[in-house]
């Protein structure tokens, strides 16, 4: 028994589901996401919401059930609302800049570190150490500021990295002289 997958979506206001073959179609005002489901899974459109059903009961169906209605549900709220995730740079010298499309960050290292977003994803920089990252799919919006992060994740000792924003670092005691 799946609770989240039993669970109904509900299709907010602007938004239009689609099931075309086997791919489910989300449009909305910020754009459209769509997605192939997997076999066995199903989904039927009612008048305001979204069901999703699975034909087998294996181990494998009844954990790709919650994860097709979590998907979906992902989707609808993608292309009415969108998906923001914010980094922030602290220490001395770390800074941002946008150049056309790709960002360059100044982390420490001695060369910058040039990071092109994937396609959909926007990102904006405020005050050279903020970093915004937007888009429709939770799932680019999500990489995107791990694979950011992940250039120089914050360090426990000095605190100084790039790190989510509202993060808490858990800071060490240094040597003891």
């Amino acid at each position: 028994m799946s609770r989240i997958g039993n669970k109904t979506i509900s299709i907010t206001d602007g938004v239009t589901v689609e099931k075309k073959g086997s791919d489910v179609l989300v449009k909305g005002a910020k754009g459209q996401l769509d997605w192939a489901l997997p076999a066995g899974i199903d989904i039927v459109i009612e008048d305001g919401g979204v069901s999703v059903s699975r034909n087998l009961e294996t181990k494998v169906m009844r954990a790709m059930h919650g994860t097709a209605r979590a998907l979906i549900a992902n989707m609808i709220v993608g292309v009415s609302s969108g998906y923001t995730k914010e980094l922030e740079l602290q220490g001395v010298g770390f800074r941002a800049e946008m150049k056309g499309q790709e960002i360059v960050l100044a982390l420490g290292y001695s060369h910058p570190i040039h990071y092109t977003p994937p396609e959909g994803v926007k990102i904006e920089i405020e005050k050279n150490v903020d970093i915004k990252i937007t888009g429709i799919d939770k799932q680019k919006v999500g990489q995107a500021a791990a694979q950011i992060r992940s250039y120089y994740p914050a360090e426990p000792y000095k605190g100084k990295g790039v790190r989510y924003k509202g993060e808490h670092v858990r800071r060490k005691v240094g040597k003891a002289v």
